[in-house]
């Protein structure tokens, strides 16, 4: 099974367009070692012609460019990507649909209904493509029975709810429910080898833990090194937690949990443009690598 990052930032992507603090100032003017990163996604196959999209980014077009096995190439309009799978309904992983309107046929969306719910009502991207080609929707369950696809051969999905939270427009925001936000754990029915994915997670209790203790590799939420790294650097006035993203420096935060485990390898994805460890020569960027975490970036490529 091969697993393709897309995008590796969080919403805004890296340098933000607006943002001049130091990690995107530094970016910018090359005096820091950073990379920039567009906004988060992976797309994942296992035979290497069918690929599953997972999340639609606002960067999606670059992020293709980028990448040849998604491009056309056996019609005069066409793409390997076979489906797309949404982890939430938030505007860093569904605008994309929007810059894919002209594909030749409905996409085949797999979704929880509650994001279902959010993209036909306080963001109505499902509405908006009935003008076009439409939507597929596959329903996507979240009592964690596993399912597959028939547009992606040879792979096992399980949705695995997630204590995180909704986006603002959403009518769960602050009193989410089971669906607004999923890991997935995607397994490979030839190796058995399998990923958890979770680029948006608010906690990690025993149940997850198990999940991410049972993978071959995590791929999971980098976006904040700290809780309330947005507050201090004037940014904002929510913290990593109001905005369903656990911290990684903190008591029970990321890099300890991850630390916890010895069988997978640990990626993190979807990073804040103001978290230092976008900064290759940081301390907190050496603190992950003696921890044997590993930062994402687009391009990356893991096989399992």
């Amino acid at each position: 099974m091969r697993i393709r990052i897309l995008g590796s930032a969080a919403g805004g992507g890296f340098p933000q367009w607006n943002c001049n603090c130091d990690n995107c100032r530094g970016v910018r003017e090359g005096s820091i070692a950073a990379k920039p990163r567009n906004q988060s996604s992976i797309a994942i196959s296992a035979n290497n012609e069918d690929w599953v999209l997972f999340n639609a980014s606002p960067d999606i077009r670059a992020q293709i460019e980028s990448f040849p096995a998604l491009q056309p190439a056996r019609a005069h309009r066409d793409t390997a990507i076979a489906a797309i799978l949404l982890v939430d309904a938030q505007i860093d992983h569904t605008t994309g649909l929007l810059l894919l309107r002209e594909h030749t046929k409905p996409w085949d969306v797999y979704c929880t209904a509650a994001v279902k719910e959010d993209l036909t009502t306080g963001f109505p991207i499902f509405n908006i493509l009935e003008h076009f080609r439409g939507v597929n929707w596959h329903p996507v369950a979240t009592d964690e029975t596993p399912f597959t696809m028939p547009q992606a051969a040879g792979i096992e999905f399980t949705a695995v709810p997630l204590k995180s939270e909704a986006p603002p427009y959403s009518p769960h925001r602050h009193n989410t429910v089971p669906g607004d936000n999923i890991g997935v754990r995607v397994r490979d029915l030839s190796t058995g080898k399998n990923l958890f994915y979770a680029p948006g997670l608010g906690e990690i209790d025993e149940h997850i833990e198990h999940y991410m203790r049972d993978a071959d590799c995590v791929l999971v939420d980098g976006t904040l090194w700290t809780d309330d790294e947005m507050i201090r650097g004037g940014f904002s006035n929510k913290r990593g937690i109001d905005m369903g993203h656990l911290d990684q420096s903190g008591d029970g935060g990321i890099v300890e949990r991850l630390r916890r485990l010895d069988r997978p390898r640990k990626v993190l994805i979807h990073i804040n443009n103001t978290n230092p460890i976008l900064n290759e020569q940081s301390a907190q960027r050496q603190l992950l690598h003696d921890a044997g975490i590993e930062v994402a970036e687009d391009g990356m490529e893991i096989t399992l």
